[in-house]
Order: structure tokens, then C-alpha cells, then sequence
């Protein structure tokens, strides 16, 4: 009889370990319609506001909420484009859903162009996203994002996808053979950062979204850019599911120093 007992046992031990993993599987997804929610809260959409060229604010990306409400994240290359001094032409945010939105104007406090980040000063408080304390996450961590695709053509609904982390790489821009790596490339290959790989859909208005723990809700990097098979309009009709995002210490490091 005792031969049969201890297998027994194990069978029974590794059934409700199963049954767990599954209860906390289960969890965590009801829980993430929640952590959106909050997260939607600090998510911005970047635009600029130029009464005499355009009827509205032209959305040029995303961004999100940080610090003490005073500041928002986005991409360098978001909020690259000069202004025209000769007219009124400002960077704003946006923030709400649907058609009822919060216009806040923007200033640009500093950049970052080799992680592709900028600080943005609001004239306005509004509610931060919560920063991770890991610098560096693993491949086959689960990821989200939230932001702004397709801009605000039937009002700001932001939109969130879900992924993981596939790969950390050099923050370089990859070359479909060698023949057209270049001079450029090749330091751009030894100089580079690290940056997040994802296994995930994004869109080019996604730029400066905030990449976050689906569990948690704390942002740990910001969508900069996707991979292309073509032209850019292919990035809307056929992407190719991999895009990258910048970790989040630097983001942290911009608002240090």
C-alpha cells in the first residue's frame, strides 16, 4: 500500500499547483481591464496647436504623464518639428477620451536625441503614471501599451495592445542583408543602447506610448519605433508585429539630471 501512496500524493500536490497557476492566470486578467483604465488616465496624445493652419490640434504622437504632474514623456522625434514663429503654434496634450478632452499646453524642457526621448513642461497638473524601479526587464516578460494609433479622427480613443518582450538588441536600425550596412550603421551598431524588442503590434501614431507591466500597471519603457517591411504606409495595412521600445532608466535618467 505504501508503494502507491507517495506517487499519489505528488499527482494530487502538482493538480492543485495547476489549479493555482490557472486561479492566478485568471486574476490577472480581470484585473487588467482595471490597470488600462488607470493607465489611460496619464496616456497623452502630443499634438500641435495651430489655430490658422488647422480646425483642431494635429495629433503627432503619444506621450504620458510624469513626476508630479507637471511633466509628460514622449519620443525626441515626436516633437522634432519646428514651430513657425510667425504664427500662434504651440505644442499641447491632450488628455480625456472620446470628444470630451482637456487641451494643456506644452513646452519642451529637454531632450534626449540618442534615446529618442523628450521632456515636455504642462501648464497644467495632471494624474502621473507610476515609474518601474527595474532597469532592464528579460525576453518573455508580458507587456502592454496605450496609446494613440490612429490619431483623433472620431475623437481620442486611446488604444491598448498586449505583447512581450522578445528580444533585448542594440538600438540600431536593422538591414535586410549586409550589402546595405553602412558606415553609419556599423558605429551606430558599437555605440548603441540597449532596448527592448516586442513581440507586439504597433502603429507609427503609437510613438511615446508607455510600455507597462500588464499585472502592475508600472511603465517600463516607451514605444519609439516599428519595423517596416516597405513603405511607411505598410506599417498601417501590413505590419510586421515587431517594434521597439526605449527602457525605462532612461527616461528616469532624463528626469534626474
Amino acid at each position: 500500500m505504501k508503494i502507491f501512496r507517495f506517487p499519489l500524493i505528488i499527482l494530487v500536490f502538482v493538480h492543485f499547483c495547476g489549479l493555482g497557476n490557472v486561479a492566478n492566470a485568471e486574476h490577472s486578467d480581470a484585473n487588467f481591464p482595471d490597470v488600462v483604465e488607470k493607465l489611460t488616465r496619464s496616456t497623452l496624445a502630443i499634438a500641435i496647436d495651430a489655430p490658422i493652419k488647422h480646425a483642431g490640434p494635429r495629433i503627432v504622437g503619444t506621450g504620458f504623464v510624469v513626476g508630479d504632474g507637471n511633466y509628460a514623456i514622449t519620443n525626441y522625434h515626436v516633437v522634432s518639428e519646428v514651430l513657425d514663429p510667425t504664427i500662434v503654434e504651440n505644442y499641447v496634450v491632450l488628455s480625456g477620451q472620446g470628444r470630451v478632452i482637456k487641451k494643456v499646453k506644452a513646452a519642451i524642457e529637454k531632450i534626449d536625441p540618442a534615446h529618442d526621448l523628450a521632456l515636455l513642461k504642462l501648464d497644467s497638473t495632471l494624474t502621473p503614471a507610476v515609474l518601474s524601479t527595474t532597469e532592464l526587464l528579460p525576453p518573455g516578460t508580458s507587456i502592454a501599451f496605450t496609446g494613440f494609433p490612429i490619431g483623433a479622427i472620431l475623437g481620442l480613443y486611446p488604444a491598448t495592445h498586449r505583447g512581450y518582450i522578445s528580444a533585448i538588441t542594440p538600438d540600431a536600425i536593422p538591414a535586410k542583408n549586409s550589402d546595405q550596412l553602412t558606415v553609419k550603421m556599423m558605429q551606430r551598431l558599437s555605440d548603441s543602447s540597449l532596448i527592448y524588442q516586442l513581440d507586439a503590434v504597433a502603429y507609427p501614431g503609437n510613438s511615446g506610448s508607455p510600455v507597462y507591466n500588464p499585472e502592475s500597471g508600472e511603465v517600463i519603457g516607451v514605444i519609439n519605433k516599428v519595423l517596416v517591411k516597405d513603405t511607411k504606409e505598410s506599417a498601417l495595412s501590413s505590419p510586421t508585429g515587431i517594434s521597439y521600445a526605449i527602457p525605462i532608466k532612461y527616461v528616469t535618467n532624463l528626469l534626474h539630471d
